[in-house]
């Protein structure tokens, strides 16, 4: 006779435990910032200890959202996320289809130009523009010089979406090459036995069939351009254009602070980018893609006749643009002696440059400080981190656990909030938890682990779906504990994917700057932090130095994330 296992001990296996808790550890993590950013939107109180009550109930926070100081937020947000990613379209696309289906000369280096301004975080482009095309900048200077009056200005709208156009390109880049390189081309190859020049093949066929990768990443670039909030408190501030997140940051600085107004808009931004997201999953989930395989077919490189050396030179222009000025920008400032400059030609005095603002930067106590916490903290996030993701990763797509799937949707989750509105939620839920966290450097490894979930997450998940359990259920077979299985066989065997997690973890972590902004501390400064506030105390070229610093550094991470994506 055959017994069903009674279903309370079926139900407590260790994996449902296990579930269970991973559930709870996200609730804290995800669940509860959210939830207080809606309470504090409809209440007239901000969550503290002793706050959270339902007679605090109240509307008047969202009355916030008709202001007229609102709709020209959102009016601003949204003109600038959609013609930046525009921009960030026309760049993308066009680098891809140089890079992969011409014979363009050089074509790894477009290769190169088309990926290099992802390793400059968002705020040092910014800043590095400011000093390049500010009003005091070097290329004012260099008008004076030549005799014509300054006129040029990054602190503007256009400003602006250049910025997010040129510095999320890369995103469309990515996206575009691996699905030109991945597709079949037949149907380019009927087109052109059919008589169809290979140029009109490619712009009625490729392209065409390139749709979901193109609206995806355009869909992507315009929602890391509507959160945005580096780039436009830098740039768009100063030139009097506020967005949602600097207007959500405007009111969470100002003394007393209007935190419940913050929270309403904060819902707004959610919204919108929760929007965003839905629609690029509907979108790209109903798509057939069939004609776009990994299949060993090589693409037709198309010739570009005498358009080889042109197209060279527009993708130099690009790389000249994106990364080479702005860099040089850095360093200029970083090095000169004086911090106005009002001739380029006036700089070409003896001693006018020297390295004692780099080697200032390495002496001063406090700058070592943040140095020394974002090296810990970024560790910490990428070796916590990890093994957090693979443990969500390994209990939804190698267990039967009934709740697997909500681990996914809410490790999914910080996708559809943007970085400042999760910072908001996770300062309320850490001054009510009664943990002593607050004002540590665990709160900060705490928060970047919430807002680097879909990453982590994405990374580990991926390198499990493409091992086969075979070799682990056969340990467990032989009497090994599916524990020890784990940790000797499976890990072991995906460490490559796991240390590209990791790096990724630690590259990511050390380019944070918007949750931190909420939740650090004197004692807890972080590099972000400290060329956050010298650029705000108009400490151009010390934020400059730094910036350097911390190119190189953010440089180096995404070398060594390559090289470990190629083993």
């Amino acid at each position: 006779m055959v017994q069903t296992p009674h279903p309370t001990r079926r139900s407590l296996t260790p994996s449902n435990l296990l579930s269970l808790g991973v559930i709870a550890a996200l609730i804290v993590l995800i669940g509860f910032p959210i939830a207080l950013v809606i309470f504090a939107a409809v209440t007239d109180v901000l969550p503290r200890p002793g706050n959270l009550s339902l007679e605090n109930l109240s509307t008047d926070s969202l009355s916030s959202l008709f202001s007229a100081a609102t709709a020209s937020a959102a009016t601003n947000s949204f003109i600038a996320a959609t013609t930046s990613a525009l921009l960030s379209l026309f760049l993308g696309v066009g680098l891809a289809l140089l890079a992969a289906r011409t014979n363009v000369r050089f074509r790894r280096f477009v290769f190169l130009a088309g990926l290099a301004p992802m390793f400059m975080p968002a705020f040092v482009a910014a800043l590095a523009w400011s000093v390049l095309a500010g009003p005091t900048g070097l290329a004012n200077a260099l008008l004076r010089d030549l005799g014509a009056e300054p006129f040029v200005n990054i602190y503007s709208f256009p400003g602006f979406i250049f910025i997010l156009g040129v510095y999320n390109s890369p995103y469309v880049f990515l996206m575009v090459y691996s699905a030109l390189r991945l597709m079949n081309t037949d149907l380019e190859d009927a087109a052109v036995i059919h008589g169809a020049p290979i140029q009109t093949a490619i712009r009625k066929v490729t392209l065409s069939l390139m749709t979901p990768a193109i609206l995806g990443s355009t869909l992507l670039a315009f929602t890391i351009s509507i959160e945005n909030f580096p780039v436009a408190q830098f740039i768009a501030r100063p030139g009097g254009v506020d967005t949602l997140p600097t207007l959500i940051y405007r009111y969470m600085s100002m003394s007393p602070s209007r935190g419940n107004d913050a929270a309403a808009i904060a819902i707004v931004l959610v919204l919108a980018v929760a929007l965003v997201v839905l629609l690029q999953r509907w979108y790209l989930a109903r798509k057939d893609f069939a004609t776009v395989s990994g299949k060993g077919s090589k693409s037709k490189l198309v010739s570009l006749g005498k358009w080889r050396t042109p197209a060279l030179l527009a993708a130099m222009l690009y790389f000249l643009v994106s990364v080479v000025l702005p860099v040089l920008s850095l360093i200029v400032i970083a090095t000169y002696s004086s911090p106005y400059i009002q001739t380029i030609s006036g700089m070409a005095e003896a001693g006018s440059f020297s390295m004692d603002r780099f080697t200032g930067v390495f002496e001063d106590r406090q700058i070592r400080s943040a140095i020394g916490n974002s090296i810990t903290v970024s560790l910490l996030v990428a070796v916590i981190g990890t093994a957090f993701c693979f443990l969500c990763s390994y209990l939804t797509y190698r267990t039967k656990a009934p709740a697997r799937r909500w681990i996914e949707y809410l490790a999914m989750t910080p996708l559809a909030v943007p970085a400042i509105v999760l910072g908001m939620g996770l300062l309320w839920t850490w001054l009510i938890l009664p943990l002593p966290v607050y004002g540590t450097i665990a709160l900060l490894v705490i928060a970047f682990i919430a807002s680097l979930l879909p990453q982590g997450f994405r990374g580990s998940s991926a390198s499990i779906l493409q091992f086969n359990s075979d070799l682990e259920d056969a340990a467990v077979m032989h009497g090994a504990g599916r524990t020890k299985a784990v940790v000797t066989i499976t890990a072991p065997l995906l460490r490559t994917s796991l240390l590209a997690t990791f790096v990724l973890l630690l590259m990511l972590s050390m380019r944070e700057l918007t949750v931190p902004l909420f939740l650090y501390t004197t004692d807890t400064r972080l590099l972000s932090i400290v060329i956050f506030d010298a650029y705000e105390n108009g400490q151009f070229a010390l934020a400059a130095a730094i910036g350097v610093i911390y190119t190189l550094i953010i440089g180096a991470l995404a070398v060594v994330s390559q090289l470990l994506d190629r083993k």
